[in-house]
């Protein structure tokens, strides 16, 4: 499969493969959906918590004595019952969200992912991305001679690099990542995905590794 290769200037400069294994899988929206479900899941932090009896204060001294009031007996203010006491059955922040997923699971969905993009025209190739230091002018303005549209864009890196992530950190609705850290959730959480071939290299290298051991 041949993608276009844009420079920093936004200029056709060639043709470039995708592997297929990679970028041209079928695509078994099931699956993606409950990869997807699950990696949200596991990034949910839980920070709704409530107190029950045990934990407000309170409720050492019987409110008033079992009979002769003509009120209904109560043992504690702790009760659910009374404003101020323990809620019961609320949330708690202890409580876990994480699902596992298999890892030929979770790459499958990588792959179908990454093949959406391609199928939809929104995976886009540059041949360089660096710069000598790190200026958010220059990368709004290499962002805004690519095919955009003005969407938002997930900018794949090979390595790590300071001068690019310090660049497009503060450019609304972009985000950068490498490409060893990629998941299906990241790349479907942007309209767009910028790449270089240097990072296909690497997401090849990354996740085909295992399956060229086991061949």
């Amino acid at each position: 499969m041949k993608i276009n290769l844009y420079n920093q200037k936004g200029e056709k400069v060639g043709k470039t493969d995708l592997p297929d294994e990679i970028f041209n899988v079928e695509i078994n929206s099931d699956l993606l959906h409950q990869v997807i479900v699950s990696q949200m899941a596991n990034k949910r932090q839980s920070s709704a918590h409530t107190k029950d009896r045990g934990d407000v204060s309170g409720g050492g001294k019987k409110p008033w004595r079992q009979k002769g009031t003509g009120r209904a007996r109560h043992g504690s203010r702790r009760s659910p019952i009374w404003v101020g006491g323990g809620v019961t059955f609320g949330p708690k922040s202890e409580r876990n969200y994480k699902k596992t997923i298999p890892q030929k699971m979770k790459r499958k969905a990588l792959f179908m992912a990454l093949s959406s993009k391609v199928n939809d025209d929104e995976l886009i190739l540059i041949d360089d991305l660096g710069m000598k230091e790190p200026q958010a002018r220059i990368a709004q303005s290499i962002l805004e001679k690519l095919p955009l549209s003005d969407k938002s864009g997930l900018v794949v890196l090979s390595e790590p690099d300071k001068n690019i992530v310090l660049s497009f950190r503060n450019i609304p609705k972009t985000e950068s990542i490498q490409a060893k850290d990629l998941t299906a959730l990241n790349i479907l959480s942007f309209k767009k995905l910028i790449m270089t071939p240097d990072s296909v290299v690497k997401i090849k290298e990354t996740f085909l590794k295992d399956n060229s051991s086991k061949a």
